[in-house]
């Protein structure tokens, strides 16, 4: 399921719609600290995952106020990238959400399609389970969900909410969760 998902060659197509959307707004309201005309200043990202990404995928948008003597970097929510993470959101979300009841063998076939280590998962996981739930973000819209989310089984049950695991629900998933980007979990794996 999780190669069907990543595979899906609509999948970069709408993520970086999306994220094309999302720079427009950002570069439309100008300059946050001076109110200055926004310049593009985008970025190539070295993005991790051996599956075969289109080269949109490493492109990051950014802006550079064009005001003299501001000139502040203003870089817009992403839907591809969960902050400065070498991963995927897509592979976070979707590796540690598949990962919870497989057997150790479906979690190596998973890991090794997507050449992510045992540990980084594991590492993970573990964000999803303890940081997560208690970033301001998470805390500002957990009321949101009734039932409440089981939070032994983030981000699967949070995904569960967004649909079946399936494109749509993960692209939905990933737009609520834009807001996060800079707060995502640590990839030390550099």
């Amino acid at each position: 399921m999780l190669r069907r998902i990543i595979a899906d060659p609509r999948l970069p197509v709408i993520l970086f719609r999306i994220d094309f959307d999302l720079a427009g707004k950002v570069q439309a309201q100008g300059c946050p600290s001076c109110g200055g005309r926004l310049h593009s200043a985008r970025y190539p990202r070295k993005v991790r995952c051996e599956k075969d990404l289109p080269q949109s995928w490493d492109l990051r948008f950014s802006f550079c106020c064009a005001a003299e003597g501001c000139r502040k970097r203003t870089t817009p929510p992403s839907v591809r990238f969960f902050g400065r993470r070498l991963y995927p959101a897509a592979v976070v979300v979707l590796l540690c959400a598949l990962s919870q009841g497989a057997t150790a063998r479906r979690l190596s076939v998973l890991r090794s399609a997507l050449g992510v280590d045992r540990r980084t998962v594991a590492r993970w996981r573990k964000w999803w389970i303890e940081t997560f739930p208690e970033t301001g973000f998470f805390k500002k819209v957990r009321e949101r969900f009734l039932p409440p989310l089981d939070l032994n089984s983030l981000p699967l049950s949070l995904l569960l909410r967004f649909g079946k695991i399936a494109l749509e629900g993960l692209v939905s998933l990933l737009r609520y969760l834009t807001d996060l980007s800079p707060n995502a979990p640590p990839d030390r794996s550099r």
